[in-house]
């Protein structure tokens, strides 16, 4: 296969000419030049400071806790899941990098240009989740600071949505400030990042000295011992418990893994974004699931009750200047996180179905939309819920989408793509009218596995009725879903070749 290297191809005016014009390319979708390519180690670890320094990553801990877990096991749990997740991260980012392409058009190598649609969707459909949960959390904060600043109860809820008008009203007011952000574009985004990773780390380490100064330490959940270490029967309950919230970990961060070269397409060198976010990734997880720990444990001793929000922890302060400061803090930082987690990438997304009609906007716009209409304030109200349906049943997706890409791109091209021909509807990643069978057969069995247990998951057949080992598959969903859609896919394409 002849393939020119993308830098090339990306800085010869006639091929970048000929990629512009393409239906399959606008302004978000095109290579980035190598001149624009000037994000360094350190705009990377700045970028996942700031997306992993939120409010859900502080919550994430403690609903393990309530599974079971002793603090260090949860904490141990999210950093080691962040450790197996930045691989497929760093090996997908590696083609944004070398061809300034984003997560679409990557797609297309594998899936068909048309094709690449599916895994697109199916991402940004996520994300449009994503979007709603964190455009809910950051209303909620508004409302719940609003009621202690006003000096009001909260409403009785007797509607069918199962929230109140206030509620819905302090979201959509949030909602509508994420939609602003999208309107006034990326460099918006870009500065609102850079504000937020400094401010939340200093917000959570100050959360962090106040409640041990109150406690008088961290409280009894830092020294309460792990439920499952009471005897042999209990430690292999703690085998049960953990694979499927390890799973769920990876699930938290598995979207990104997949969409990362929309960022790393601005990337200087290889060496930046793998260091950069090998530095910013585990560690700041593990640091915030810390945070949201032993505050949770601390307010056990200070309120009598277990707090696992820290929305509710600040409404319990009484200055309405710290209430405001706390407020105008965290929504900065919801709002950071959620431009930039779960409106970049499905921006782009959508704009792959259409590209001469769905700008950055448009795609950022619709994914709002989509995001209310998932009414997400039900997708955590239950933290097992969170964990164990949501974020492992996606995960049974994209798991597969990142076995393809990689078994594709490292395996079978060789790090080699012609850039020219992604943007080409007729070019040599056509395959059958658009589409890769082979991709599409690969992400299917590999998501296969994992349905009997997402079905009784939801109570949607009894388990008696589904053998046990495939009821056990779905506890290890992205695992298994990578593996097996990795060697699918290369099976396929060696019986194959291009062609399909």
């Amino acid at each position: 296969m002849n393939s020119i290297p993308g830098d090339v191809l990306a800085n010869t005016s006639n091929i970048q000419a000929s990629i512009e014009q393409s239906d399959l390319c606008n302004a978000d979708l095109a290579p980035v030049p190598a001149a624009r390519r000037n994000w360094r180690m350190g705009s990377f670890a700045a970028l996942w400071i700031s997306m992993a320094a939120c409010i859900t990553t502080y919550m994430l801990a403690s609903s393990l806790i309530s599974g079971g877990m002793n603090w260090w096991e949860a904490v141990l749990t999210i950093f080691l899941a962040n450790l197996i997740v930045l691989i497929p991260m760093v090996l997908n980012a590696h083609a944004g990098t070398k061809y300034g392409i984003p997560f679409p058009v990557y797609c297309r190598a594998s899936f068909g240009t048309t094709g690449a649609n599916i895994p697109a969707i199916l991402r940004a459909l996520v994300a449009c989740g994503w979007f709603g949960i964190q455009t809910w959390i950051g209303g909620e904060a508004i409302y719940k600071i609003c009621l202690v600043i006003f000096h009001l109860q909260p409403a009785t809820v007797t509607n069918a949505l199962g929230i109140s008008g206030g509620q819905f009203l302090c979201f959509l007011f949030f909602w509508g400030i994420n939609m602003w952000v999208i309107y006034r574009g990326i460099e918006t985004i870009r500065w609102l990042l850079n504000v937020k990773a400094p401010l939340l780390i200093v917000l959570g380490l100050v959360l962090l000295w106040w409640a041990y100064r109150r406690a008088g330490g961290f409280g009894p959940i830092l020294s309460q011992p792990s439920q499952f270490d009471a005897g042999q029967p209990q430690v292999g309950k703690f085998w049960v418990y953990f694979f499927p919230a390890l799973t769920g970990m990876i699930g938290y961060w598995a979207t990104l893994s997949l969409n990362i070269p929309d960022f790393s397409r601005y990337a200087k060198t290889q060496r930046d974004q793998i260091f950069g976010q090998a530095l910013g990734l585990p560690l700041t997880m593990a640091l915030y699931a810390f945070i949201g720990v032993a505050v949770t444990s601390a307010t056990v001793i200070i309120y009598g009750t277990t707090i696992w929000n820290p929305v509710d922890v600040l409404t319990k302060f009484t200055s309405p200047v710290v209430l405001v400061v706390a407020m105008l803090a965290l929504c900065i930082a919801t709002l950071a996180t959620n431009i930039a987690a779960n409106v970049v990438s499905p921006a782009n997304d959508f704009a792959q179905l259409a590209p001469k009609k769905i700008s950055f906007r448009i795609g950022g716009f619709i994914t709002g939309i989509v995001g209310i209409l998932m009414m997400p304030w039900k997708l955590v109200a239950d933290p097992n819920g969170y964990i164990f349906t949501w974020l492992i049943a996606y995960s049974a997706l994209l798991g597969p989408i990142g076995g393809i890409l990689i078994a594709d791109y490292f395996v079978y091209r060789k790090r080699q793509l012609n850039v020219a021909a992604l943007y080409q509807a007729d070019g040599e990643y056509r395959f059958t009218n658009g589409v890769s069978y082979v991709a599409l057969i690969s992400l299917i069995v590999g998501a296969l596995p994992s349905v009997p247990g997402f079905l009784v998951n939801i109570h949607a057949v009894s388990a008696t009725s589904v053998p046990p080992v495939l009821t056990q598959l779905y506890n290890y969903a992205w695992f298994i879903g990578f593996a097996v859609a990795f060697v699918v896919y290369l099976i396929g394409r060696k019986l194959t070749g291009a062609k399909h």
